[in-house]
C-alpha cells in the first residue's frame, strides 16, 4: 500500500449507513449531519457526537484493525477528558445483534467503538469564528493563556520523543507523504522543500536537543489549529489533542504552539498571530525557541498539506474536495517560504507616557519581519510581569523607583538581545526617557551587526493627558499627574526620527512604515 493513501475497505460502509440514519438514536431525533476528516467520520446527533475512526492507514497512524481503533477511541478519551471533561463523555460499542442487525451496546460482538462528546455549537470553533468576526484581543490572551496552561501541566519527555532525531524522522515521513500526491505537490519543489528543510534542521541539532534536556519536549496538543478550539462558556477551549501516536504528540512545545500560529497566518490573521505569540513569550519566557520558528512553522504547513491531501480524497462532496486540493497546494507554498525568512531588526519606540507608543507598535509589530511578525516587547507589560502582577493591576510608587525600572530596561535588553541572536525582528516599546536607556540599545544592536532603527513620538502635554484618561485594562499606569510630571524630564539630545503623534493615527502609521 503506497503511504499516504487512505484505504476504506467497503467493512465499514454498514456501519457508517447505520450511524448516518436518524432512527437508530433515541429521543427521536430528526437528522443527522456527517463530517468526514482523513481518519475519522463524526455524526452530529441531537446534543451528542458520534466519532468512529475510519479504517484507514497512513505514515503516521494505523486503524486498519478494530482493536487499534478500540484504543485509539479510548485513548482520545482519556487524553481530552483532562482538559475537556464537559465535552467528552464516555466511549460506546456498535454491536452485531444475534439476529444480524447493528445496535448500540447490544450483547454481540463489537463492529466499531464510538466515542460520544457532548455536541457543541459547530459554529463556535475559532476558524467559522474567525470567519464571521474579529478575534478580539481579549479572545486571543485567553487563547494565548489556554496554551500556556496546557504547556505548563503537560508531562515532560525524555527520549526517544523530541530533539533532532525526531524531527529528521518527520521530515523523512513527510517526503514519502507528499510524494504520494505528485499531481499536488511536483516532485522538483518536493525535493527543494525538503534538502533546505534539512538544511534548516542541521542548523538547530543542538539547539533542539538543548530544549528536549531544559524540559521543553512534552506531550503536549499536537493538532492545534482554530478548528480544533471552541469558544465555550465565552473562553477557548483546546480539544481534539493526537491520541493515536505519542511521537506526533510528543513535541517541543514551540512546535506545538507553531501549528496554531501557522493556522491563523494561513488564515490571514498576521496580527492576531502575533499578539498569541507575544503574550505567550511575555509569560513563558521562551524566547530562544524563536530560532526554531521558521523550521517549525514550515514543518507545520508540510504536515498540513500532507493531511489535506487524503482529506480531499475521502470527500463526497466534489467541492469540498476541490477546496481541499487547493489548501494542500497553498499549504505546499507557504512551507517553502517560511525556510526564507527576513534578517533580524531591532526598531525602538520612545516617547513620553500617551504619545501612544504601544497603539503604534500593535500596527507595526506584525509586519515587521518574518509573519508572524515583530517580537514585542512592552516596559509596562514586562514591569508586571517582572513583580508577579497581572497586567491590568496597578502598581504603587515603590514599583516605579530608579532600581525597579533599571531592572525592567535591563530585562528588556536581555530579552531582546534573546530574540535578536535567534533572528527575530524586535520591537522595543517604552520611555526611553534617559540617553543612557536609548545608548544601550543602540550598542546593543551594534554588537550583534544587527540594524536599528530608533523613533521619538512627540505630542503635546493636552494630547498625552487626554489619552492617558482614556485608558482603560492597560498595562500602563501613566495618569495625568505622571504625564505632568514628565514635562520636567532631561531628555537630552534625541537623534532618533521624530514623528508627530497628535496626528491621526493612521498618517503616523504611514509615516512610521516609510520610515522602516
Amino acid at each position: 500500500m503506497a503511504s499516504g493513501q487512505a484505504v476504506e475497505p467497503a467493512g465499514q460502509d454498514e456501519a457508517i449507513a447505520f450511524l448516518s440514519d436518524p432512527d437508530h438514536y433515541p429521543d427521536g431525533v430528526d437528522n443527522v449531519v456527517r463530517i468526514d476528516t482523513h481518519a475519522a467520520v463524526i455524526f452530529l446527533v441531537g446534543d451528542r457526537a458520534y466519532k468512529m475512526k475510519r479504517q484507514v492507514r497512513f505514515s503516521f497512524l494505523d486503524f486498519t484493525t478494530l482493536p487499534q481503533r478500540e484504543r485509539a477511541i479510548r485513548a482520545e478519551l482519556a487524553l481530552n477528558r483532562a482538559n475537556a471533561p464537559d465535552i467528552y463523555l464516555e466511549v460506546e460499542a456498535l454491536r452485531r445483534q444475534p439476529g444480524g442487525g447493528l445496535a448500540f451496546d447490544a450483547d454481540g460482538p463489537a463492529v466499531e467503538w464510538l466515542l460520544v462528546m457532548r455536541r457543541f455549537d459547530e459554529t463556535q470553533t475559532l476558524d467559522r469564528v474567525s470567519e464571521r468576526e474579529s478575534l478580539s484581543r481579549a479572545l486571543l490572551d485567553d487563547l494565548s493563556d489556554a496554551v500556556l496552561v496546557y504547556h505548563r501541566e503537560a508531562p515532560v519527555l525524555a527520549p526517544p520523543f523530541g530533539g533532532a532525531e525526531a524531527v529528521e524522522r518527520l521530515i523523512a515521513e513527510n517526503g514519502v507523504d507528499l510524494a504520494a500526491w505528485p499531481e499536488l505537490f511536483p516532485p522538483e519543489m518536493t525535493a527543494a522543500l525538503q534538502s533546505e528543510t534539512q538544511r534548516w534542521l542541521d542548523r538547530l541539532r543542538g539547539r533542539l536537543d538543548r530544549r528536549r534536556t531544559e524540559g521543553r519536549v512534552r506531550r503536549c496538543h499536537g493538532d492545534l489549529h482554530l478548528g480544533n478550539i471552541v469558544r465555550w462558556r465565552g473562553r477557548p477551549l483546546l480539544f481534539d489533542c493526537i491520541e493515536f501516536s505519542e511521537e506526533i504528540a510528543g513535541i517541543d512545545i514551540f512546535y506545538d504552539l507553531a501549528f496554531l500560529l501557522m493556522d491563523l497566518v494561513h488564515r490571514g490573521l498576521v496580527a492576531e498571530a502575533n499578539q498569541v505569540l507575544n503574550r505567550y513569550l511575555l509569560f513563558a519566557d521562551d524566547y530562544e525557541g524563536l530560532a526554531a520558528l521558521p523550521l517549525f512553522l514550515s514543518l507545520r504547513a508540510t504536515v498540513r498539506a500532507k493531511v489535506s491531501a487524503p482529506a480531499a480524497a475521502a470527500q463526497t462532496d466534489l467541492a469540498t474536495a476541490r477546496h481541499l486540493r487547493e489548501e494542500a497546494a497553498t499549504y505546499f507554498a507557504e512551507a517553502r517560504n517560511y525556510l526564507a525568512p527576513a534578517p533580524a531588526r531591532l526598531v525602538v519606540l520612545g516617547g513620553l507616557s500617551g504619545t501612544g507608543k504601544s497603539t503604534l507598535a500593535a500596527r507595526l509589530a506584525p509586519y515587521l519581519g518574518s509573519a508572524p511578525g515583530a517580537v514585542w516587547l512592552r516596559s509596562d507589560s514586562l514591569r508586571k510581569v517582572l513583580l508577579g502582577k497581572p497586567l491590568d493591576a496597578p502598581l504603587g510608587k515603590e514599583s516605579y523607583a530608579a532600581n525597579v525600572t533599571e531592572r525592567v530596561y535591563g530585562e528588556l535588553c536581555a530579552r531582546a538581545e534573546r530574540s535578536l541572536t535567534a533572528g527575530r525582528c524586535v520591537l522595543i516599546d517604552a520611555v526611553h526617557g534617559r540617553p543612557a536607556e536609548r545608548d544601550a540599545l543602540e550598542a546593543l544592536a551594534e554588537r550583534l551587526g544587527v540594524p536599528f532603527q530608533g523613533l521619538w513620538l512627540d505630542a503635546p502635554l493636552d494630547v498625552r493627558t487626554e489619552r492617558v484618561g482614556a485608558r482603560r485594562g492597560d498595562a500602563s499606569d501613566a495618569d495625568a499627574a505622571v504625564v505632568a510630571q514628565q514635562e520636567a524630564y532631561d531628555l537630552g539630545e534625541i537623534g532618533w526620527a521624530r514623528l508627530d503623534a497628535g496626528q491621526p493615527l493612521a498618517r503616523l502609521e504611514e509615516q512610521a512604515r516609510n520610515l522602516l
